[in-house]
C-alpha cells in the first residue's frame, strides 16, 4: 500500500500569517475561554519545564484556537456557505465546536480510522463527517471536491494563515505566564507537530524562543524538510503510530517558510517515548494526554532536546480513548 502524493499547497492564501495577526487571535480566544495552565514539571534529572496544559481546553486540544479565529473572520456570506475541514480529530472538533457555537455547518473529511473518541464527539457536535482511507486517498482532494461542489469554506488543519495565527495563541499566553512564574518569557518551546500550524504560530508569537518541533518516527517529514531545505512528503508505507494526530503527509510552503526563516530543527520520539511521556504526565501533573499531545514532553525526557530553566513544553491535546490509555498507564 502506498501513499497518495500529497497537496503541497492548499488554495492560494490571500495573505501570510503575522505577529500582529497572532496578537489578534489571542486577544479573541482570551475572550472565548480561560487561559491554559502553565504547570512547572520536574524532570527525572532535577530540572524543570514549564508544560501548558492545552490538553485541558473546552474540547481537549489547542485546535479551537485557530478554528475559532479563522470563523469568526468569515464575512457573513462565507459563513452563509459553510466551512470544511479535514482532520484527524482534534481540529474537527474545534472547527466543529466554534461553528456550532457561530451557527455555521461544517463538513469535516476524517481519516477511517480515526480514534472513534475524536469522530463521536467531532459529529456529537453538529458536524457532518466525510470518512477517507487516510493511506490510500487525499484528504485534500476530497475537501477541495466539497468545497467546489458546496461552495464551502475550506479551513485547512495547518496550511492556513489564520489558523496559523490562532495557534499561535498559545505562545502569547505562555510568555506571559512564563514572565510570571519564570522570570522571564521561554527560551525553547518544545511542541508537538503534525503539519506545522501550531509550530509556525509559536515561532510568530515568540521570536526570540527557539521552537523545536517533535514527530513520531517514520512520521518525521517535517525534520526532513528542514533539514534538507526543501518540503518531502512521509513516503511511502509509514510505519503505524499512536499520534493520529500528527499523522500528516507534507507540510505546506506557508508552513515551511515560517519554519525556515525560524531557523527550526525537528526531532522524532519513538512509540515507547511517547508511551512513558504520557504516563510521566499522568502521575506528576495528574494529566491525561493524548500520544501526539505527549510527544514534545517524549522528546525531552528522553534527552533528545536540552531543557534550561525557561523550557516550555507543549502538551497539546487529551483526546484519547479511555481503554488505551489505561492500558498505557497499566502496561508502564
Amino acid at each position: 500500500m502506498t501513499n497518495p502524493s500529497p497537496q503541497l499547497s492548499p488554495a492560494p492564501s490571500v495573505r501570510e500569517p503575522t505577529r500582529e495577526g497572532v496578537l489578534r487571535a489571542a486577544a479573541k480566544v482570551s475572550a472565548l475561554v480561560p487561559h491554559t495552565p502553565l504547570l512547572a514539571l520536574e524532570l527525572p534529572d532535577g530540572g524543570t519545564v514549564w508544560c501548558k496544559a492545552e490538553c485541558l481546553q473546552p474540547m481537549g486540544a489547542f485546535k479551537i484556537r485557530g478554528a475559532w479565529h479563522r470563523l469568526t473572520d468569515l464575512t457573513e456570506e462565507e459563513r452563509a456557505r459553510g466551512v470544511v475541514a479535514v482532520s484527524s480529530g482534534n481540529h474537527a472538533q474545534g472547527v466543529a465546536w466554534a461553528a456550532r457555537r457561530l451557527g455555521i455547518a461544517a463538513t469535516i473529511v476524517m481519516p477511517s480510522d480515526a480514534p472513534q473518541v475524536k469522530l463521536s464527539e467531532t459529529k456529537r457536535l453538529g458536524a457532518e463527517v466525510v470518512l477517507y482511507e487516510r493511506l490510500t486517498q487525499s484528504r485534500d482532494a476530497i475537501a477541495a471536491d466539497i468545497c467546489a461542489a458546496q461552495g464551502s469554506v475550506l479551513v485547512h488543519a495547518y496550511g492556513d494563515p489564520w489558523v496559523i495565527e490562532g495557534q499561535g495563541s498559545t505562545g502569547i499566553e505562555l510568555a506571559s505566564q512564563m514572565e510570571c512564574f519564570a522570570g522571564g518569557g521561554p527560551t525553547r518551546i518544545v511542541t508537538p507537530c503534525g503539519g506545522g500550524g501550531l509550530a509556525s504560530g509559536l515561532a510568530l508569537a515568540c521570536p526570540d524562543a527557539e521552537v523545536v518541533p517533535v514527530e513520531p518516527e517514520g512520521w518525521d517529514d517535517i525534520a526532513r524538510s528542514l533539514a534538507g531545505g526543501e518540503i518531502v512528503g512521509v513516503g511511502a508505507n509509514p510505519p503505524p503510530t499512536a499520534c493520529d494526530a500528527l499523522q500528516t503527509m507534507a507540510t505546506f510552503p506557508i508552513n515551511f517558510a515560517v519554519m525556515t526563516s525560524h531557523h527550526m530543527e525537528g526531532v522524532a520520539v519513538s512509540e515507547a517515548e511517547v508511551r512513558a511521556a504520557q504516563v510521566y504526565a499522568f502521575r506528576k501533573l495528574r494529566l491525561v494526554v493524548e500520544p501526539g499531545g505527549a510527544a514534545a514532553l517524549a522528546a525531552v525526557l528522553a534527552g533528545k532536546v536540552p531543557a534550561d530553566r525557561r523550557t516550555a513544553v507543549i502538551l497539546s491535546g487529551g483526546n484519547v480513548d479511555p481503554a488505551a490509555f489505561a492500558k498505557v498507564i497499566a502496561d508502564t
